[in-house]
């Protein structure tokens, strides 16, 4: 699948999103290298905390259904530039992918820019071997 058929898909999960407090609609479509696509949008709550970003909702749906072999992510939102993933989806989006993991963004212009994941999140967490006891 192309980024431009990703970026569409992404488009119809942003047209479900629940953003009555930012009104800030985000959808996202997250390609599997068995070919599904799993989507996901944003899904607000007064408290604010219980938040789920449309990239972490598409994860999330992904792994629920048995899947864990990402290709690539389409992200689209409502800003006038791109809509970047939070640092939160960037860090849960590298638990499952290789540096390289693409990132394909949509801003409100038309135009598509890919990213690596290791150029939006240059220094991910990792749990490492400890020094000291």
């Amino acid at each position: 699948m192309d980024n431009e058929e990703l970026i569409e898909k992404a488009k119809v999960a942003q047209r479900n999103a629940y953003a009555p407090y930012s009104k800030f609609h985000v959808g996202s479509a997250l390609l599997c290298k068995g070919g599904e696509v799993f989507m996901g949008c944003n899904v607000e709550n007064r408290s604010f905390t219980p938040t789920v970003c449309a990239e972490r909702s598409a994860i999330f749906s992904a792994i629920a259904n048995g899947t864990r072999d990402f290709e690539k992510i389409a992200v689209v939102g409502e800003a006038i530039d791109f809509t970047y993933p939070c640092g939160v989806c960037l860090q849960v989006i590298s638990e499952f992918v290789d540096d390289d993991f693409p990132v394909i963004l949509q801003n409100n212009n038309g135009e598509i820019r890919e990213f690596a994941l290791k150029e939006l999140l240059p220094l991910t967490f990792r749990l490492e071997e400890r020094t000291t006891k």
